[in-house]
């Protein structure tokens, strides 16, 4: 296939890109640099809503992983409004040009997040769950309705509610080794709050599935099947790193360091089924989290 990927750089992309070329796939970037004259690449600006049409012909799927990291930082007003616009803008310029081809990509994976849900304790949640609050719930909802006029289009739209993405090269995982490693690592807040993760394999799977699946459309959650609590997750992790877990990271201290970042993206619980994904047939191959540690960290 003739696969459109943006976001190429960041974590998920730059181990996605290989991956689909091994497979055969021809993969073509849409970077925000001035495109390599010995690489596959296509130059767009989301903020300035700029984007070669004629380029996009010819591609039969896309996948959109371009944002603003969430992580980067105190969320200030500014920093807010980044990852707001990032998400918002990029994805409607990409529609904006997508639509009007005359023969659009037949399927559209882009990314979400279980942030949509927003913080909801224990309760368990599928694709047909109510919508929460709050900065990440807001932002989600609007990435995901601003690609409704390629639904109209009639191009297959995925949304891909990922949680988090279990790599030993960033993202989550990345920036809580060094502690662990050096035994200082421990419960955040209460450590009750659900934690929906996947292992970066099984994410990368999943958008290859959502890619060649006819069937699967909308919102789909890409965590996988076994959330813990925060708890657990500390637990398990000291255990494959063979360090004690026994310097707890107490929410007011989370808060002082982080600010609203700290409740959103530590203290929240979201605990979130793939249930889409098992309806379609995806088998995950790191479905239990002690496993999924063990093959990201080599253990």
């Amino acid at each position: 296939m003739n696969i459109l990927v943006t976001g190429s750089t960041g974590l998920i992309g730059s181990s996605l890109v290989p991956l689909l070329i091994a497979n055969g796939h021809a993969v073509t970037r849409l970077v925000r640099s001035k495109p390599r004259p010995d690489a596959a690449e296509i130059h767009w600006d989301p903020v300035a809503r700029t984007l070669a049409m004629h380029d996009l012909e010819g591609m039969d799927a896309v996948v959109h992983l371009a944002g603003e990291s969430i992580a980067g930082g105190r969320w200030t007003t500014a920093k807010k409004l980044r990852i707001q616009e990032s998400r918002w803008k990029g994805t409607s310029v990409l529609v904006e040009h997508l639509s009007p081809l005359r023969q659009p990509p037949k399927v559209l994976v882009c990314a979400s997040a279980v942030g949509y849900y927003g913080d909801r304790g224990g309760e368990l949640l599928s694709e047909e769950s109510a919508p929460g609050s709050g900065f990440l719930a807001d932002t989600c909802r609007n990435w995901e309705a601003v690609a409704e006029p390629a639904v109209r289009r009639g191009i297959r739209v995925v949304h891909l509610r990922t949680g988090i993405v279990l790599s030993s090269s960033g993202g989550a995982l990345g920036k809580m080794l060094l502690p662990f490693r050096l035994g200082l690592g421990g419960k955040v807040g209460s450590g009750r709050q659900y934690m929906s993760w996947i292992a970066m394999d099984d994410l990368l799977g999943v958008i290859q599935h959502a890619i060649s699946n006819d069937t699967i459309r909308g919102a789909v959650n890409a965590v996988a099947p076994h959330p813990v609590t925060n708890l657990e997750f500390t637990k398990t992790l000291g255990k494959v790193l063979s360090r004690p877990t026994i310097f707890p990271l107490p929410a007011f201290a989370a808060r002082l360091a982080l600010g609203e970042m700290a409740n959103a993206l530590l203290l929240a619980s979201t605990r979130v089924q793939p249930a889409r994904l098992q309806s379609s047939g995806f088998v995950f191959r790191y479905p239990e989290l002690e496993g999924a540690l063990r093959h990201v960290l080599g253990k």
